[in-house]
């Protein structure tokens, strides 16, 4: 059985994964509704995701949807258990603006997840010459208009002029 994921989510009460999907062989929208049982506000998400996923009965059906995705639905739903509201566990789960933290402060390991992050996201957005509309020596005129930021080291000069 072909399936492809459009849409998961969770569902409170009782606890489930709610998984939108479409059948490739009838190109039909359905809607799964997968129990999460066995699980509590103390349990692993990482576990208890990879259990899902590997599912006898579900697993066919969440082969596109990536274990991370999985991971987060679990942390929504432990949250949800430990009585945090959808808004503040959704708050946390969301990265934060690259321009508004000091990496320095962060630890190895955390600093090390937020540059495999961006990592990520550059391979995402990269193009490649294999790419429609791959331009090898692209160049840009960038409007004046958009207000140019003066520093002090422009407007010295420089130690080398008089030599």
């Amino acid at each position: 059985m072909s399936v492809v994921a459009k849409r998961c989510g969770v569902k409170f009460s009782p606890p489930s994964i709610v998984l939108i999907y479409e059948n490739e062989n009838s190109s039909k929208t359905r809607k799964r509704v997968i129990p999460v049982r066995n699980f509590s506000q103390y349990s692993d998400c990482g576990r208890a995701a990879e259990r899902l996923k590997h599912h006898v009965r579900h697993g066919a059906f969440l082969e596109s949807v990536s274990l991370a995705q999985l991971e987060r639905l679990h942390l929504v739903l432990r949250d949800h258990l430990k009585g945090v509201s959808l808004e503040e566990s959704l708050a946390a789960r969301r990265p934060p603006d690259p321009g508004s933290e000091d990496l320095n402060r962060l630890s190895d390991g955390e600093l090390k997840r937020r540059k495999a992050d961006m990592d990520r996201l550059f391979e995402r957005n990269r193009k490649r010459r294999e790419d429609p509309g791959f331009v090898y020596d692209l160049e840009v005129d960038f409007p004046e208009s958009s207000g140019r930021e003066t520093c002090s080291w422009d407007e010295e000069a420089s130690d080398d002029e008089g030599f």
